[in-house]
């Protein structure tokens, strides 16, 4: 995952504070792939994208009541892009779910409060486009309140949505037009 955090920095120069926090974190000789580890720890996310390129697939997250991408706890698995696949798969329903290219999409360290006896904490996410087929047809989780297909032009100028759904929409439409 090193080198995955240096490509990534690479192509977003700008957020080289956040790689290295990634990073630090990686050396860090606590497990930082498990939950337990307060201090903070990996999660893996999916930016689901539809097959036509122009949606994505956001869930209104129920402990959080929020939109987001899909994703979860690592639960010791350091293979984040298998974690993103696999709570994609296991939050949507969706069929035929496939990695774009396994590379570091997008990067977020945000905050989780305090739930219950879990005192807050910090989640170092890392983030991978997974790609949906024909079918988009999904299947709301108990992790969930709903799910949605959103435009993700839409996406990057809601104000009302996550400032790093937003972020991510952006890097969408960007590598999307270069692609043209």
């Amino acid at each position: 995952m090193h080198q995955d955090l240096l490509a990534y920095q690479r192509r977003w120069p700008d957020e080289a504070e956040t790689v290295n926090s990634f990073l630090a974190m990686l050396d860090d000789p606590q497990n930082p792939f498990v939950r337990e580890r307060l201090a903070g720890h990996f999660t893996g996310s999916a930016w689901v994208v539809s097959a036509d390129d122009h949606r994505a697939l956001l869930t209104h997250h129920r402990k959080l009541n929020r939109w987001l991408q899909p994703g979860g706890h690592a639960d010791g698995d350091s293979d984040l892009a298998r974690v993103a696949l696999r709570e994609a798969e296991e939050e949507t329903g969706l069929p035929d779910l496939r990695l774009k290219d396994g590379e570091i999409f997008d990067l977020d360290r945000h905050w989780i409060p305090e739930r219950g006896e879990v005192r807050g904490h910090w989640h170092y996410d890392v983030r991978y486009v997974v790609r949906a087929g024909s079918n988009e047809r999904y299947v709301v989780s108990e992790e969930s309140h709903n799910l949605a297909w959103q435009q993700i032009d839409g996406l990057l100028h809601d104000e009302g949505s996550d400032a790093s759904i937003r972020r991510m929409a952006g890097k969408w439409l960007q590598q999307r037009e270069r692609v043209r």
